[in-house]
């Protein structure tokens, strides 16, 4: 490479190593060395040193131009003076560069031979390391073999003395067995039964060591000889209670005995069968005398005296634990098995009884019956824990009380403070379940068809009564507190509901329930069809209405209204009752769910029912809305009558609209002041009303033919009038002004905009006709040919020029988008209320200067 640029020096006429002068060339000669010098640091060094070490040097550039570069140098024939100083500068760095690049190759040269060393010296390493690791190998097999030799002996041991010991407990095990074993037959013999209880105990336990060891014959003779004093003790124990409470005869012995007490502590090492027999025998024997007592064919079995059957038992059971309460061991729970074997001995008979004497089980016997059993059983829950129920055969489905109203149920008034809502009242604690429930008045069940048609009689007789009292009182008078609330009659009947299902669910959560829900659901239908839609006024009420000529005169002080005042709070009393009505009812479903057993809860759906309730409040609201919007017909008839062609000012409004108002004024305050609490539904009259008069406005409106552009603005004024009232129609007459709900706003905007935009297009001029049409279409955005003919009517045009307006509006409508209805309505974008609000104040403007 330094070679290489000697080269280049020499064909110049220069070698760097001698000081010659420049000759001519030299400057050709030193951009050629340049170049070169700059490709070769370019090549070598521009990975590394452009990225580790970044340099200004323009030789380092990778765009590097020797021409410009010696430019750059000698910039003017003056600079060349410095020429030698510059061509020394690159002789030396030259002279460095070959000096770098000799030291690295030279340090190259050496590598292979150092690394090929360190090789041969790691593998010598490996060796030796490997003959040290497999050295420390042989020394730790020889120490694992001398340990396994030294404590072989220590292992021997070991297992010697863990047999030994084994061996030691067994003959211990067996020595104890044998005396334990003839002790037994001793004892057993003698009727010892004191020591053989505790004696017992302690020999099986001894046998179960010898379980595995049963193929001897001396342990399994042992075993055989355990067993045959087992089973001669229980063969013995139960003679001597035969013996003591014999099962024939009335004679009873004085008081327990020592023996027998003993002898229940060996029953209990014994067969489990042996303690059930000795139980069974004596529950039998003491409750014999209660099957002769109260027999089928006995007065005292009957309903009426069943309480005597409760005393009888409560009576054995005190006797019991005075005589024999130490007799048996607590464990037993001999109190509380007597009293269920007695309930459910009672049970049986009393089916018996019910079955053969049907015909004579009236309502009130069975409801005494029924609560005496009841009360009964919650005194067994209160005394005893039912942990014998979990070994002995329960009724066939237990019944689980779910009933939250358990402590109040009886004791509740009746008035509408104490039940509206009568079913939203707070929980209180649940009361914890009663495991005796059921156990006896489950009997009961078979027979409760009784109750049910008597709650069916019952409830028909109060529907009968509800109805006649409001015949004989008549509709809640106005200004009265009975005035638009809630009818009475509506709290009486959901309170009779609440406890005919809080008693049924004490004597029953499965089919009784679903029976007396459908007793429930036959009345609520009934209500809602007598007391409510019965009573609701006709709309063919006697009433005058306002005569066109009276409406021309201006009389203000005649009566339109077609019910009265104390018929729209009838129709407001009957919209809350089935409000009401509607509520509770979805809460009485949710209770009678909570009440009844769970497979059934899917057979219990009042929605029926609540959408009756539903269809009384439309069916009121309705009324309502077509009383007003009747009344107000005979305004909007007058308005439609009115030469509006030969008005010549514009005045105040005209007298239809006070009519108008005049109404809303007198029937909102009243309908809103009665409805005070089912604000939800007075809004939804609001919206009805408004939905039915703006439509039966505007066909008025469009009746009103010719019109004359005066009259057109008086018309105009008279619509912003109805406008305003209609926006303060929910709190019209109230002190307290409260703003109405947007989505009331959004409709009377929206339906008298649209009757504003139709008088406007009535006055704006006919000519030209296609400025007519466009702005036609742009003020109401409709394109259906019969409002605009009804618009042309209202102008007053004659059919050529109709023709010719009609033609020419078919032609200006825009073109429907693809895939839309080809029918004469098409859809525009409306002005937006901001809009609109600023064109009426504008009018309202024009309208003042021309008054």
């Amino acid at each position: 490479m330094v070679a290489h640029f000697n080269k280049h020096f020499v064909k110049a006429g220069c070698v760097y190593e001698d000081n010659l002068p420049v000759n001519p060339s030299i400057c050709h000669s030193l951009a050629s060395g340049l170049h070169f010098l700059s490709q070769t640091i370019r090549d070598l060094l521009s990975y590394f040193v452009c990225q580790v070490f970044p340099s200004q040097d323009p030789l380092d550039r990778a765009d590097f131009n020797a021409v410009e570069y010696i430019n750059t140098l000698f910039p003017t024939e003056q600079s060349l003076a410095n020429i030698d100083d510059v061509v020394n500068k690159i002789r030396l760095k030259i002279r460095r560069l070959d000096d770098n690049i000799r030291t690295v190759v030279r340090g190259q040269t050496n590598v292979g031979q150092d690394g090929r060393q360190a090789l041969e010296e790691a593998q010598i390493a490996i060796q030796q390391l490997f003959g040290k690791i497999k050295d420390i190998k042989d020394k730790a097999e020889k120490s694992e073999q001398m340990v396994k030799e030294i404590t072989r002996d220590i292992k021997q041991l070991d297992h010697a003395k863990r047999h030994l010991t084994t061996s030691i407990t067994t003959l211990n095990h067996l020595h104890m067995l044998a005396g334990g074993v003839d002790s037994l037959e001793a004892m057993t013999r003698k009727r010892q039964y004191g020591e053989v209880a505790n004696l017992l105990q302690g020999v099986v336990n001894v046998l179960e060591h010898f379980h595995k060891y049963m193929g001897i014959p001396q342990i399994r003779q042992l075993s055989e000889r355990v067993k045959a004093a087992q089973n001669e003790l229980g063969t013995q124990i139960l003679a001597d209670f035969e013996e003591a409470f014999p099962s024939q005869g009335s004679k009873r012995p004085g008081g327990p005995s020592n023996v027998l007490r003993d002898a229940c502590l060996v029953a209990n090492v014994l067969d489990p069968r042996i303690k059930q027999e000795i139980i069974k025998k004596f529950i039998r024997q003491h409750l014999s005398e209660y099957l002769v007592l109260f027999q089928e064919n006995q007065d005292v079995a009957w309903l009426d005296k069943i309480d005597r059957r409760y005393a009888w038992i409560k009576r054995q059971l005190v006797d019991y634990e005075e005589k024999y309460g130490r007799m048996f061991p607590e464990e037993w729970c001999m109190t509380e098995r007597i009293a269920v074997e007695f309930c459910h001995i009672t049970r049986v008979e009393l089916a018996k009884v019910m079955r053969t004497r049907a015909k004579e089980i009236e309502v009130k016997l069975l409801l005494f019956a029924i609560q005496r059993t009841t009360n009964f059983e919650g005194l067994l829950a209160k005394r005893f824990t039912g942990c014998t129920l979990t070994d002995q055969k329960r009724p066939e489905s237990p019944l689980d009380p779910t009933n939250p109203f358990l402590e109040d149920e009886l004791g509740e008034d009746n008035s509408l403070k104490n039940c509206f809502p009568l079913f939203s009242q707070p929980k209180k604690p649940k009361v914890p379940d009663n495991p005796f429930h059921g156990i006896v008045s489950k009997c009961f069940e078979p027979h409760l068809y009784v109750y049910i048609e008597s709650q069916d009689k019952n409830l028909g007789e109060l529907i009968d009564r509800f109805v006649a009292d409001f015949r004989a009182q008549g509709p809640p008078k106005v200004g009265t507190e009975e005035g638009g609330a809630v009818l009475p009659s509506c709290a009486d009947l959901f309170v009779y509901y609440k406890k005919c299902m809080v008693q049924c669910s004490q004597l029953s959560t499965g089919e009784p329930m679903i029976a007396l829900t459908t007793i429930f659901q036959k009345f609520l239908r009934e209500y809602a069809w007598k007391i409510l839609s019965g009573n609701l006024p006709k709309s063919s009420s006697n009433s005058g209405g306002l005569t066109i000529s009276s409406l021309l005169k201006e009389k203000e002080g005649s009566e339109a209204a077609k019910f009265t005042v104390d018929e729209l709070c009838l129709i407001c009393s009957i919209l809350s009752t089935a409000e009401y009505c509607l509520a509770t009812t979805q809460q009485l479903e949710e209770k009678l769910k909570e009440k009844v057993d769970k497979v059934l809860v899917e057979r219990i759906n009042l929605t029926g029912e609540m959408d009756t309730f539903s269809t009384v409040i439309s069916n009121s609201i309705q009324l309502l809305v077509q009383d007003l919007d009747a009344a107000c017909d005979p305004a909007l008839t007058a308005m439609s009558k009115m030469p509006w062609q030969s008005v010549e000012h514009v005045g105040d409004q005209s007298p239809y609209v006070t009519s108008i108002i005049m109404h809303i004024k007198q029937n909102v305050p009243i309908i809103r002041d009665n409805l005070a609490s089912t604000r939800k539904y007075f809004t939804q009259f609001c919206i009805k009303f408004t939905n039915s008069f703006i439509p039966k406005f505007i066909n008025h409106l469009f009746r009103c033919k010719p019109i004359s552009m005066v009259g057109a603005e008086q018309l105009l004024l008279d619509t912003h009038s109805l406008k305003t009232v209609l926006l303060d129609l929910p709190s019209i007459g109230s002190q307290v002004l409260r703003k109405a709900p947007a989505s009331y706003t959004k409709i009377v905007v929206k339906g008298m905009t649209r009757a504003e935009m139709i008088l406007k297009v009535v006055m704006a001029p006919h000519e030209p006709p296609v400025v007519f049409v466009d702005n036609y279409i742009k003020l109401l955005a409709d394109g259906n040919p019969e409002t605009f003919q009804k618009i042309l009517d209202m102008k007053g045009l004659k059919r050529s020029e109709q023709s010719s307006m009609l033609e020419l509006f078919r032609q200006r409508l825009p073109t429907p988008p693809s895939g839309a209805d080809g029918g004469p309505s098409l859809s525009f974008s409306t002005p937006t209320p901001e809009q609109e609000s600023s064109r009426i104040r504008k009018l309202e403007k024009l309208i003042k200067k021309r008054l």
